[in-house]
């Protein structure tokens, strides 16, 4: 785990199914070469794992482990989850069931 991975990790703790997320970087031109203002930029869809909760409890009251771990990289729902900043980090907060995919690289 990176210092960065730790340090998010140390101070943020998410409940249930959520993770935190840092997206990837989102594109700053075109493959023609044309550069791209914010606006015309697309959300990224693509990050890793920087802290994750217990799992979701099931209607025992039991927990259920979650399929993904800190340090994966994932691929979500475009519009899914909540965007905050952790000192000047751009972070992404998620539900489990908004990952469509872990990647392997």
């Amino acid at each position: 785990m990176t210092d960065t991975l730790v340090d998010v990790a140390s101070k943020l703790r998410p409940l249930g199914d959520r993770l935190v997320v840092r997206p990837a970087g989102r594109e700053e031109t075109t493959k023609s070469g044309i550069v791209l203002p914010d606006t015309a930029k697309e959300k990224p869809q693509r990050g890793t794992i920087v802290a994750a909760g217990e799992g979701r409890r099931d209607e025992d009251g039991d927990r259920i482990p979650m399929d993904v771990k800190v340090g994966d990289a994932v691929l979500f729902a475009k519009y899914a989850g909540t965007e905050f900043k952790l000192e000047d980090e751009d972070l992404l907060i998620l539900s489990e069931k908004d990952v469509l995919a872990v990647v392997s690289e």
